[in-house]
């Protein structure tokens, strides 16, 4: 028990240096420096386009154990490498004058390293919690540090917002050299003496490494039809339940007249929602109702929500509005957890790595996917109508709701058993 609650440190200083970067960085870039805002975007997408990465990553994680570890040494590599190329990024940042080319081009640099880091380090996290956890466990245990990976953001953006309430260079050098370091600390006191040498481990990592990537890939990924179906299921979930995510707030404000006060708490009561329904799930839910319940009664809640509303525009009642967006966070938090659980049931202990590789390659694409398609579609929208808000948002809530009905019809067709990776395990462990 207490190696499990050790082991929540590294996503607590995963969710600090995500606050960090998404957060602080993010505006100080566009903000105080100037920098121009698709640059800014395209290197905030940069660690979601290396997310294809992770599955060669946990590939070699599974087969390549480095000193008699297939994930202690990943996961610390990945920890230094992020907060490495996140630091660099504030010493570029604090010590150039202007925004020149160098500048920009140190930026991406760093950024393709940070990126780097911290897909390899989550994705060897990830493996060694399916190594750690078997059965039901495995599943609430992959929620909960979700959990703390949620407080670590939140924390971190209120210690952010604290250290530089006065905002200055060395304030920001200062408080981002802080964040890494903690962050690197937490994943060394999370990582380390978690695993153990022993003869299974040996024997997984030779089945592993036995297969070339280019055949796992071809046969245990690609050619596997429930890998594709659970892959296909996580990318249009995340579209479903993420794609609103900078839609709330200009929602309440254009359509439903709310000021910048009320809209500013509109992303606190959804985040309130899905921190409660991730507890819940990791605590109890998950055992009492199985993962892929929970998913289909987070899938049907939140796409109800999202009807209901488009139909609060219409009547512009802002009170209803604040408790769909409480629900859309519980229907999210319950959907996510139940999603996690599918990921735990899909996981097997030879193919770990590779497999968390895939399922987080998967929930990245959604995510970016989720992004670019709020937008896009709100943007085509108010051009064809002629600036009809109402319509253009209420397009994006409804497409979201059809993403979300068809991750609910994949969740009827998935059998994890009939997977090869299941087969493969079963086969071993005959």
């Amino acid at each position: 028990m207490t190696d499990a609650i050790r082991l929540a440190a590294f996503p607590l200083g995963y969710g600090l240096v995500g606050a960090l970067a998404g957060g602080t960085l993010n505006r100080i870039m566009v903000a105080e420096k100037g920098l121009p805002v698709t640059l800014v975007g395209f290197l905030f997408a940069l660690p979601l386009l290396e997310a294809p990465l992770r599955v060669w990553l946990g590939y070699r994680s599974d087969g390549y154990p480095l000193f008699g570890r297939r994930r202690e040494p990943y996961i610390v590599a990945g920890a230094l490498l992020a907060g490495l190329g996140l630091a660099l990024s504030v010493v570029l940042i604090t010590g150039t004058a202007e925004g020149g080319m160098t500048l920009m081009g140190g930026l991406v640099l760093l950024f393709i390293l940070y990126g780097f880091g911290r897909n390899l380090g989550h994705n060897a996290f990830q493996a060694l919690v399916a190594d750690r956890f078997a059965g039901s466990l495995r599943s609430r245990a992959l929620t909960l540090y979700e959990v703390a990976t949620m407080l670590g953001l939140v924390f971190g953006a209120g210690a952010l917002g604290a250290a530089l309430r006065d905002y200055t260079p060395a304030k920001l050098l200062g408080a981002s050299v802080a964040v890494v370091t903690v962050a690197f600390g937490l994943a060394l006191l999370g990582a380390l003496g978690q695993e153990r040498r022993s003869a299974r481990v040996e024997i997984a990592a030779a089945r592993a490494k036995a297969t070339p990537f280019a055949e796992a890939l071809s046969t245990l990924l690609l050619g596997d039809r429930q890998v594709l179906l659970f892959f296909a299921l996580v990318v249009f979930t995340f579209v479903g339940t993420l794609a609103q995510d900078v839609l709330l707030e200009p929602y309440g404000a254009l359509v439903l007249d709310m000021t910048v006060s009320e809209t500013s708490q509109l992303t606190a009561f959804w985040g309130l929602g899905v921190l409660t329904a991730m507890l819940l799930s990791g605590t109890f839910l998950l055992r009492v109702m199985g993962h892929m319940r929970l998913l289909r009664i987070g899938l049907v809640s939140t796409l109800l929500v999202f009807l209901g509303v488009i139909a609060t525009g219409a009547t512009g009642s802002v009170a209803l509005f604040r408790a769909l967006v409480v629900v859309m966070g519980l229907g999210t938090g319950l959907a996510g957890a139940g999603m996690l659980g599918g990921i735990a049931t899909f996981t097997t202990a030879i193919r770990a790595g590779l497999l968390m590789g895939v399922w987080g390659m998967a929930a990245l694409l959604g995510k970016a996917l989720g992004s670019i398609l709020g937008g896009v579609v709100v943007d085509a929208m108010l051009l064809v109508t002629g600036s009809t808000v109402y319509v253009a948002y209420g397009t994006v809530f409804f497409l979201e709701g059809i993403m979300l009905f068809i991750a609910l019809l994949i969740s009827f067709r998935l059998r994890v058993d009939a997977s090869r990776a299941s087969a493969e395990a079963k086969a071993a462990a005959g």
